[in-house]
């Protein structure tokens, strides 16, 4: 049996694969990839850089150009649509004010917008609460304010008309205090009082040993302290050279210990001499330089009028 055979065009070879040209991964490429975010989240942060830039630039041109402040607040509020508005507060520093107040101040703005808020306005707001001594205020794009507190340091409580305020070593008021919880603080009374802690730190300092052991001290007449210690005696300073007045009865509570004692109180408005007087007595003693505790009675001599003013 014949077999037939058809002629035709002959099969086509498949033909030879053309070589893919090696793509090259460029640096930018590289630190792409090895970045710990996502290419999403890095284009997102790239929009917010330029879109930031774009209007900071308007804005600076707008001002040079004196272009009506319409034209700029639109350009704010186009950047707060594209996502730069404050959303958050960031508040460092702050122990004793509330920072619910301080993020209350924050967000008080006419537009929330980023470019928008007033920065020295906030920094002036908060300035006038007696905690803050002083505040930075800035912006953390695309959507936080950044605040960072420096807040006072209490240094004594001011009674005054029954009511008791922390205040600094300024005299600066801070908050008023719980009587049920007062702080381990030194206690000034008196009108004006709190206008002379700065002096009455000074008046300390003039004799460090007797420091712990004050603790009250009232301002008199505007013009002088009266200190008491926590034996409970008092001691009347004089107006003028009160610092030399409390070191020269330091010097004798060291030398011939007068604290604790049994005396009511000391007087040293007339600084060249200290005249004590006993609980209950009609008049007062004055002391010579070896007073003790212990010595005689005085004589009739020694005995003066204590008129107390």
């Amino acid at each position: 049996m014949s077999r037939t055979i058809k002629r035709g065009t002959p099969p086509r070879r498949p033909a030879p694969r053309r070589k893919q040209p090696v793509r090259k991964v460029s640096r930018m490429d590289r630190l792409v990839a090895a970045a710990p975010v996502s290419e999403a989240t890095l284009r997102r942060i790239a929009t917010w850089t330029i879109t930031g830039g774009v209007v900071a630039l308007g804005l600076v041109i707008a001002t040079v150009l004196g272009v009506p402040g319409m034209v700029g607040t639109a350009l704010g509020e186009g950047a707060g649509r594209a996502g730069f508005r404050v959303t958050g507060v960031e508040i460092v520093g702050q122990h004793h004010m509330d920072s619910n107040t301080i993020r209350a101040v924050a967000l008080e703005q006419p537009s929330l917008a980023m470019p928008l808020v007033d920065l020295v306005a906030i920094r002036d707001r908060l300035l006038a609460y007696g905690w803050v001594e002083d505040a930075a205020v800035s912006r953390r794009l695309p959507d936080t304010l950044l605040i960072t507190i420096k807040e006072r340091t209490a240094a004594a409580i001011w009674q005054d008309n029954g009511q008791l305020t922390l205040i600094d070593a300024t005299g600066a008021l801070l908050d008023p205090v719980d009587r049920n919880a007062m702080p381990d603080l030194p206690l000034i009374i008196g009108p004006g009082a709190d206008r002379q802690e700065a002096g009455y730190q000074k008046l300390l300092a003039a004799a460090p040993a007797l420091r712990p052991r004050i603790t009250a001290a009232t301002w008199v007449g505007n013009r002088r302290w009266d200190l008491t210690f926590d034996s409970g005696e008092t001691l009347k300073l004089p107006e003028m050279g009160a610092g030399d007045a409390l070191v020269t009865f330091a010097e004798k509570d060291g030398s011939h210990p007068l604290l604790g004692r049994g005396w009511l109180s000391f007087d040293m408005r007339d600084p060249t001499k200290l005249v004590a007087r006993k609980p209950g007595a009609d008049v007062a003693r004055t002391l010579p330089t070896d007073e003790t505790s212990t010595a005689p009675g005085p004589t009739r001599a020694e005995l003066q009028a204590g008129a107390d003013t």
